[in-house]
C-alpha cells in the first residue's frame, strides 16, 4: 500500500514538471505595439544619441537634405555635419543647433552663420530628441505594425517592425513633396535594450511621383556629449 502511494505521488511530479517547465519560460510574445511603445520610452530617457543618416532617390535640380551624422543632446541640442544636395552637388554643412538656435559653417567660410534650416531642406536637428517633435513620435503614429523577423547585428539581437506613417508627421521631421501620401516605414529595435537602432522610411521626399528613401541609424545612447554654441563669425 505505501508503495503503490508512493508510485502514484511519482507519477503526479513527473506529470507536473512539463506544465512547470512551459510556465517558467516567461511572459507572452511582445506584440509590435508592445515593443514600439518599449523603444519610445526608451528613447525618451535616453540623454543623449549619435546617428547617421543616408538616402537615395535626391534629383539632381533643387536642395535637399541627402545625409549626414552627428549627436544629439537633450533637451534641444545637436552637432555634427548634414549633407545637403544643390543642384546635383553635395555640401558638407557643419552644424550646431542649441536652444532653437541653428548654426552652419557654410561652404567657403570659416566662421558659423545663423541660419534657417528650412532654406536648406531640413529642420531644426537639436529638436530631434524632444518627445513632442522629434524621432520618439514616430513609434506611437505607427498603424499597421507587423513584427518581422529577429535578426543578429552587430552581436545584438534585433527585431524588425514594419509599419505605415502619417506622411505630415515624417515631412515635419525630415520632409516631403506631399504630406498627405503615407510613409513605409521599418524599424529595427534591440531585442533586450528596446533600443531603436535603425529606421528605414520610404515616401515622396524629394518627388511627388518617385519615391525616396532615408535610412537613419542610432547608436551610442547616453554617451557623453558636451554641445555649445560656436562663435559666429
Amino acid at each position: 500500500m505505501l508503495l503503490r502511494r508512493a508510485a502514484l505521488a511519482l507519477l503526479a511530479v513527473l506529470l507536473a514538471v512539463p506544465v512547470l517547465a512551459g510556465c517558467s519560460g516567461g511572459g507572452p510574445k511582445e506584440s509590435a505595439s508592445g515593443l514600439l511603445a518599449r523603444a519610445k520610452k526608451t528613447l525618451d530617457e535616453t540623454k543623449t544619441l549619435h546617428f547617421v543618416l543616408d538616402s537615395s532617390g535626391a534629383p539632381s535640380t533643387g536642395t535637399s537634405l541627402v545625409g549626414g551624422q552627428g549627436d544629439m543632446a537633450r533637451p534641444s541640442s545637436f552637432q555634427g555635419t548634414l549633407k545637403v544636395q544643390v543642384s546635383g552637388n553635395t555640401v558638407d554643412l557643419k552644424v550646431v543647433s542649441v536652444s532653437g538656435k541653428v548654426h552652419a559653417q557654410l561652404p567657403f567660410t570659416s566662421a558659423y552663420s545663423l541660419i534657417d534650416p528650412a532654406g536648406f531642406g531640413f529642420g531644426d536637428p537639436g529638436a530631434l530628441l524632444d518627445p513632442t517633435t522629434g524621432i520618439s513620435q514616430l513609434l506611437t503614429a505607427a498603424k499597421n505594425a507587423k513584427l518581422g523577423d529577429e535578426k543578429r547585428v552587430s552581436g545584438e539581437v534585433v527585431r524588425e517592425v514594419t509599419a505605415d506613417l502619417p506622411g505630415d508627421l515624417v515631412g515635419r521631421l525630415l520632409t516631403s513633396k506631399d504630406p498627405t501620401r503615407t510613409v513605409q516605414a521599418r524599424l529595427s529595435i534591440a531585442s533586450d535594450s528596446g533600443q531603436l537602432r535603425r529606421v528605414a522610411l520610404t515616401g515622396p521626399f524629394f518627388t511627388t511621383d518617385r519615391d525616396g528613401t532615408y535610412t537613419l541609424q542610432l547608436s551610442k545612447f547616453g554617451a557623453h556629449v558636451d554641445i555649445t554654441p560656436p562663435a559666429t563669425g
